[in-house]
């Protein structure tokens, strides 16, 4: 029996390889960059008293492009699938997944300007949390 016997899967046309490529990218940075750096941290703060804050000053110059790059390519995908080509099911996931995206930028914007390391912590875990949200949701509405 085959599995694909009434439709045949297709590959993807250039500006969607581009467009979700550059989603995927950035996700890695953003996400991706938060688990290693603080994978990191206890290494980081042996060398020495400013190192972890100029630590995330650099992953900052890194990151913070790729978040905005995420917005971008996540308004690019939105108009690609169309609103109204998707189930109602999508467009609520998709709908959760914007809210995610936006707490975990508030939650990281606030850890970096927090003055406490109780508070920095708790955002920290307010801003992965709600990035590991939207990239789960971002896996569920690809389909």
């Amino acid at each position: 029996m085959h599995l694909l016997a009434s439709s045949q899967l297709q590959l993807a046309g250039g500006l969607s390889v581009l467009r979700l490529s550059l989603h995927v990218l950035a996700a890695t940075v953003w996400v991706g960059g938060q688990f290693v750096l603080a994978g990191l941290l206890p290494t980081i703060r042996g060398l020495g008293e400013g190192a972890p804050q100029k630590m995330a000053q650099a992953f900052g110059r890194l990151s913070w492009p790729a978040y905005w790059l995420l917005i971008a390519t996540g308004v690019w995908n939105f108009i690609a699938v169309g609103p109204a080509n998707a189930s109602s099911a999508w467009n609520a996931a998709f709908g959760i997944k914007m809210v995610c995206v936006i707490v975990a930028g508030l939650g990281t914007y606030l850890h970096t300007k927090a003055k406490t390391p109780k508070a920095r912590g708790i955002y920290a875990g307010v801003g992965t949390l709600a990035s590991i949200a939207a990239l789960a949701l971002g896996i569920a509405i690809a389909g």
